[in-house]
C-alpha cells in the first residue's frame, strides 16, 4: 500500500538533509513572522504578485494563439479568449487588490480547508519521523480554512497575510522538529 502506517522514514535520507531541513524550517519560521507583522502588507503583495502572475500568462497564452493556434480555428478562439481573461483578471488584481483580497480570501479558505484533511491523512497514514507534528499542522491549517470562511468578506484585508504567516510559522516549525528528530537518531 502507498500510505502503510507501517511505512518507515528512510533514516539515512533523513540525517544527510537534516540540515537543509533545518535552515529551510527557520527560513520558513522567519517569513511567517514577518508575514504576521505585517498581515495587511502580506495581503496586498500577495494580491498584487498573484496578478503579475495572471497578466504574464495572459500575454503568454496570446502570444501563444498567434504562434501556435493561427491556422487552427477551432483552437485558435479558445486560446485567445483564455489569454485575454487571464490577462483582464490579472489587471483587476494589480488595480484592486482590496476587491480581488475578497475572492481570493474566500478561495483560500477552500484550500486551506483541503490542504489541512490532506495533511491529516497523510501523516496519520505514512507515521514518518515526528509525524504528530505534521499532524498537528495539518489541524491548524484545516482550523485556519474554517475560520477564513467564518470570518470572510469583513476580515479579507488582512486575513491572507495573517493565516498564510501562521501556516509558514507552523510548516517551519515541523521542519525543524523532522531536522532535529534525524539528528538525535544519528546520535544514538
Amino acid at each position: 500500500m502507498l500510505f502503510s502506517p507501517q511505512a518507515t522514514p528512510d533514516v539515512a535520507t533523513l540525517r544527510k538533509h537534516s540540515t537543509f531541513y533545518l535552515i529551510w524550517g527557520i527560513v520558513l519560521l522567519i517569513l511567517g513572522i514577518i508575514a504576521i507583522s505585517a498581515a495587511t502588507v502580506t495581503t496586498l503583495i500577495s494580491v498584487i504578485f498573484l496578478g503579475f502572475l495572471l497578466f504574464i500568462c495572459g500575454v503568454v497564452i496570446i502570444i501563444d494563439s498567434f504562434t501556435s493556434w493561427w491556422h487552427r480555428w477551432n483552437g485558435f478562439w479558445l486560446h485567445l479568449i483564455m489569454g485575454i481573461l487571464y490577462l483582464i483578471l490579472g489587471v483587476m488584481l494589480i488595480k484592486s487588490p482590496l476587491l480581488g483580497s475578497i475572492s481570493i480570501t474566500f478561495l483560500l479558505g477552500i484550500f486551506y480547508i483541503i490542504i489541512g484533511a490532506f495533511r491529516i491523512f497523510y501523516s496519520s497514514s505514512m507515521r514518518a519521523l515526528r509525524w504528530g507534528w505534521v499532524l498537528f499542522n495539518g489541524i491548524i491549517t484545516l482550523l485556519l480554512g474554517i475560520l477564513i470562511l467564518m470570518s470572510w468578506p469583513g476580515s479579507s484585508l488582512f486575513i491572507i497575510g495573517l493565516f498564510v504567516g501562521i501556516d509558514l510559522l507552523f510548516a517551519g516549525w515541523a521542519y525543524i522538529m523532522a531536522a532535529l528528530g534525524a539528528r538525535s537518531l544519528s546520535k544514538t
